[in-house]
């Protein structure tokens, strides 16, 4: 337990070089490459390979090449192949959409768009939906000079708390279908999301009319007499878009084709991605991705610590596997705020891998609810459903929090608006989303 325990900080280490060395203005700079991102990634991960060559008899009877194998056919073809390739998918064909159009910016206008955004992020993935409304919705309001509070509930709702319904939506909830749970499984999530969706709506809208009767007059009138039909480019996506939900869908390794007779063989699913992908790229018009500034380079970020994550995060979920009884997380209301809080500062994505062990190796008592998961084994249907949304919503705490959060913050400033600092939106987070979260905890975590 111990061994496992001290083998463990390789993974703390990136999460914390992810959480602080963007913001410490001695490493920001040299951080902020992505070279340089992979270099420490692949430094942690080979230690913890060495952790398992050797795990046993170290080196006494020769290297454990079997578990050494093993483990990487688990973490990284089983777990950050699929993992990747589809957030791959999602980042390359949402960057194919471009939509513009002015409107008047009115509290209506701005409510509307983001209830869109919303139920667009459990469809086409919290970073697609980021990438393809964001533009637009500073267009809107452009003509309009306090505007940063919609940019924070675009994080809020689009960038985060929508993505919470199906595995497409948030990395998070991929990474549990990866696990065993059911596609649709995560609908049964669509009271909270509804209820947290529409509180967050109301609060915007209450603020918005006020941030309104702050504008100047002539800004105002420039905000109503600019008046463009909106327009989208690049619609092909749409459809391989919808390609890429069914490939997700419907073509689970090891089960059969729907319809056949026949077996969805290994990695089927990432190559029907892939194909997707290329027919995005090949039919979508070069200029459409230039004027939204599409780069590979969030994506391959991504990638390089991802790479890390996966293979070091092996360890502490074997240690979760032995000690989960006695970690005292073992309610709901325990998984919601545990996962949520670890959320907020590190990423949420392999912070749900590490409760999602923590809570399969905990028994369930008689009449508890438990999902079977595809896979083989059970979870507690309650807890899973306290991880999920924990890890999804409180994703939005921090700038940190969520892969998105930054990138829609960088093209925001791009755009002249004048975004929080680091603690600045964690003091809207703090004021807005944590009375939200309590009160979510009341309504369905008691």
């Amino acid at each position: 337990m111990f061994q496992l325990a001290a083998w463990s900080l390789p993974f703390v280490a990136i999460l914390l070089c992810i959480a602080v060395l963007p913001l410490l203005p001695a490493t920001a700079s040299w951080w902020a490459g992505n070279s340089r991102k992979l270099a420490v990634s692949a430094a942690l991960a080979a230690l913890v390979c060495g952790f398992y060559l050797a795990r046993g008899h170290g080196f006494r009877t020769g290297p454990d090449w079997d578990g050494l194998g093993a483990m990487l056919s688990r973490s990284v073809l089983g777990d950050y192949i699929p993992f990747i390739v589809l957030l791959s998918s999602l980042f390359t064909i949402s960057g194919g959409l471009r939509l513009t159009g002015d409107l008047p910016a009115h509290p209506a206008t701005n409510t509307a768009m983001l209830f869109l955004g919303a139920v667009l992020a459990s469809l086409i993935g919290t970073t697609g939906a980021s990438m393809v409304l964001i533009r637009p919705l500073l267009q809107v309001n452009s003509e309009r000079r306090h505007v940063k509070h919609t940019v924070v509930f675009f994080i809020f709702l689009v960038s985060n708390i929508g993505g919470a319904l199906l595995p497409l939506g948030d990395p998070p909830l991929f990474l549990g279908y990866l696990q065993g749970v059911p596609f649709f499984w995560t609908l049964r999530l669509w009271l909270p999301w509804l209820t947290t969706v529409a509180l967050l709506l109301t609060v915007y809208w209450f603020l918005d009319r006020r941030e309104r009767a702050r504008e100047d007059p002539q800004s105002l009138l420039q905000d109503e007499t600019t008046l463009v039909p909106f327009r989208l480019r690049g619609k092909v996506n749409l459809i391989l878009l919808l390609g890429v939900v069914l490939a997700v869908a419907l073509l689970v390794p090891g089960r059969r084709i729907p319809g056949t007779a026949l077996q969805v063989p290994a990695h089927l699913r990432e190559a029907v991605e892939l194909a997707l992908c290329a027919a995005s790229i090949a039919f979508t018009p070069m200029r459409v991705r230039r004027t939204n500034h599409f780069s590979f380079a969030p994506m391959a970020e991504v990638a390089c610590l991802f790479l890390g994550i996966f293979i070091t995060m092996q360890v502490p979920i074997e240690l979760l596997r032995l000690a989960g009884p006695a970690l005292g997380t073992t309610r709901p209301i325990h998984f919601f705020w545990a996962s949520g809080a670890l959320s907020s500062f590190l990423d949420n994505a392999p912070t749900y891998v590490v409760f999602f062990e923590a809570a399969r190796t905990l028994p369930a008592g008689p009449g508890v609810p438990v999902l079977h998961l595809l896979g083989g084994g059970q979870i507690q249907v309650r807890l899973l459903e306290a991880l999920a949304l924990g890890s999804v919503f409180m994703g939005a705490n921090t700038y940190i929090g969520n892969g998105p959060n930054f990138l829609v913050k960088s093209i925001a400033e791009e755009r002249g608006v004048r975004m929080p600092s680091f603690f600045g939106y964690m003091a809207y987070s703090g004021l807005i989303l944590v009375p939200v979260f309590i009160l979510v905890t009341v309504l369905f975590f008691r």
